[in-house]
């Protein structure tokens, strides 16, 4: 009999605490500290030396010289005619649905009256310019373009900035032409041929000239950053988050499966390699009460893991410490293990999935069903696959139009509904050794705030007490 892909972590008969639940979750290690050191570097080169600094790294670290860091309008429409019409079909459809289900996310301004004069409002404003990074590497993500831009464009983000590395062996160093296309389909045309931290940098920076003797603008500084990528845009997000906003710091992703004796071992096998398939520290994690069903997936992945394309790092991503079987008592344990854990993507596959979904709070995405994969988010659900990784869906949410608004409020209050307030602010303030506010609203109302000795009449004679 072959030797199990997967190890397994057995929580059977085991009464846990919530901090030893959390501990015992399998986990890929980040390694964020010794990126930073390599990743500040650059932040501050690129800040110093804009476009030429852009272009060594992308020399340096991707093996191109781009002919041109911004990509040229024409050389996005060119990637949109010879894209094959097969592959357009699929991405315009993904493109429909996300866009039907992120104007349904729209959120809308209210106000509330609280007594006579006195109303306060809450705006969504749209964030006014977004660069929107799309990772290369081991793969290529067109995906992550729709992901990103669709759920911007209907919050009403008015300047869209794209960032993705040169393909390797293009010849005038464009990014790979699907993904441009994809740019062309949503109507995105300000595109950047530059990778990694350099690009983190540059949009959070922006970048004079785009040649190193030209005193122009490449590209102005952006108000917010997102999308994924590998762990040294991830540091690099982190570094400058707060002078921008950063959606998440993502991790290598991750799949969770509730499942119970009702499940397809084959397909709890291909879900979980489908999720190695993305990186070798990919986590995937299977939780159930059932080890006939455990043993019967560790067989089928035996057999398929050698048959898939990316063999060697599906295998080294099922069986790192990151990947695991979790042996549970029931399905009640199954579900606060899963809750411990907390997935970006959390399948469920039970005889009663919707009882489980019910119970669900922590998870970035929750695909319900066997007929509901976790590629079917990635592409065309209508749903969004950016999603929070490393256990942060315990307090984290996926990408969506909220991501690229924020609310304002707007406080308006008339002279009789701040008067009928104003003693009671003033005690408040004075209660909190900060007189100042206070005489901010009895200026308003009696003739000196600051003779303490007659404030007290003072309010009484305007009415105040």
């Amino acid at each position: 009999m072959s030797e199990n892909i997967m190890r397994i972590i057995d929580l059977r008969g085991k009464n846990l605490s919530r901090a030893e639940l959390l501990a015992a979750m399998p986990r890929a290690a980040m390694g964020t500290a010794e990126a930073t050191d390599l990743v500040r570097p650059i932040l501050e080169d690129v800040k110093e030396r804009g476009a030429a600094a852009l272009r060594d790294y992308e020399e340096k670290f991707d093996g191109v010289a781009p002919k041109h860091l911004r990509v040229p309008a024409e050389a996005i429409a060119a990637s949109l005619e010879t894209l094959d019409p097969e592959v357009r079909a699929a991405i315009e459809e993904s493109v429909r649905r996300a866009r039907a289900v992120a104007a349904s996310q729209v959120p809308h301004d209210f106000a509330t009256d609280l007594a006579e004069g006195a109303r306060v409002a809450e705006r969504w404003i749209p964030i006014q310019r977004v660069g929107l990074y799309v990772p290369g590497g081991k793969a290529v993500y067109p995906s992550s373009v729709i992901m990103n831009a669709v759920p911007a464009q209907a919050a009403g983000v008015e300047s869209l900035a794209i960032a993705t590395p040169p393909a390797k062996g293009d010849p005038e160093g464009l990014p790979n032409r699907t993904i441009l296309a994809t740019c062309a389909i949503l109507g995105v045309s300000e595109v950047y041929a530059v990778g990694g931290a350099q690009a983190i940098a540059m949009f959070a920076y922006g970048a004079k000239g785009s040649e190193p003797q030209d005193g122009g603008v490449l590209c102005d500084p952006v108000d917010k950053i997102t999308g994924p990528g590998n762990i040294f845009v991830a540091t690099a997000k982190s570094l400058v988050s707060g002078f921008v906003g950063i959606d998440a710091v993502a991790g290598p992703t991750e799949i969770g499966i509730i499942a119970d004796s009702t499940a397809d071992p084959r397909f709890l096998a291909v879900d979980l390699i489908g999720q190695a398939e993305h990186d070798e520290l990919a986590g995937s994690v299977l939780f159930t009460d059932d080890p006939v069903l455990a043993g019967k997936v560790q067989a089928e992945l035996a057999v398929r893991v050698p048959r898939t394309e990316h063999a060697e790092r599906v295998h080294t991503s099922l069986s790192g410490s990151q990947s695991a079987i979790v042996l549970t008592d029931g399905l009640d344990q199954s579900i606060d293990a899963a809750n411990a854990y907390a997935a970006e993507h959390l399948e469920i596959q039970t005889a009663d999935a919707d009882a489980v979904v019910g119970r669900i709070r922590n998870a970035g995405a929750i695909f319900r069903g066997p007929y509901s994969p976790v590629p079917l988010g990635d592409y065309m659900s209508g749903s969004n696959h950016v999603l929070p990784t490393g256990g942060t869906a315990r307090f984290a949410a996926g990408l969506g139009v909220h991501t690229f608004m924020k609310p304002v409020e707007v406080i308006e209050y008339d002279e009789a509904g701040l008067k009928a307030l104003a003693a009671r602010i003033n005690a408040f303030a004075v209660s909190e050794d900060l007189p100042g506010h206070g005489e901010c609203v009895l200026t308003r109302f009696v003739k000196d705030p600051y003779d303490k000795a007659t404030l007290d009449e003072q309010e009484k004679e305007a009415g105040l007490k």
